[in-house]
């Protein structure tokens, strides 16, 4: 994962226009809604891995509406709140909801570019440990069936030895003979 598939939800045109620009600029993947209404609906069309959105928006649906859907559908969908608004009980109710930051307009895109950094940062780390508790899964799963196999190998050798071992100590039949017997059930 070398890029995030971002969201940018507002309702102001130059707020859209300069997200949009900046982080095309730095290479991420971009999608932009122009309200709430807008936003709900290309998430539930496609996976982001982070929503950009305004606190207040007209329409109906406001940031908090847009992040409770964005992890409604999508748990791993990290949510930023933008707001010219900030407060502290803004902040702690759309960290209760789980959004992954807060930030306040005007934007400082160096702020904001770190924060997303981070979020790509935790989601490489993710996958990373996925990808190594998948690994461990196969390995441990073949790692079983190895030993199952050499379970079943060392109870074969066992019971032929066991039946050379007897066959050996017959005492009715010629000496030859036993040793004959004992190397025919050895060539298996």
């Amino acid at each position: 994962m070398t890029s995030l598939k971002i969201l940018v939800v507002d309702d102001d045109p130059v707020t859209r226009t300069l997200l949009t620009k900046r982080l095309i600029g730095e290479e991420y993947a971009v999608d932009v809604a122009e309200d709430g209404l807008v936003a709900i609906e290309k998430i539930a069309q496609q996976y982001y891995d982070v929503v950009l959105t305004d606190l207040m928006m007209p329409g109906g649906v406001d940031g908090i509406g847009v992040l409770e859907e964005a992890k409604r559908v999508n748990i791993k969908t990290e949510v930023v709140l933008i707001t010219a608004h900030a407060s502290v009980d803004n902040a702690i109710e759309a960290m209760k909801k789980g959004a992954v930051d807060y930030l306040q307009k005007p934007i400082n895109f160096d702020e904001l570019l770190l924060r997303l950094d981070k979020i790509r940062n935790l989601k490489m780390l993710i996958k990373n440990a996925n990808d190594l508790r998948e690994a461990m899964d196969v390995t441990e799963k073949n790692s079983a069936e190895t030993i199952q196999d050499l379970e079943i190998k060392v109870a074969e050798m066992n019971a032929r030895l066991t039946a050379i071992q007897a066959t050996l100590l017959q005492t009715e039949m010629a000496p030859e003979a036993r040793i004959q017997m004992a190397l025919e059930g050895l060539k298996d």
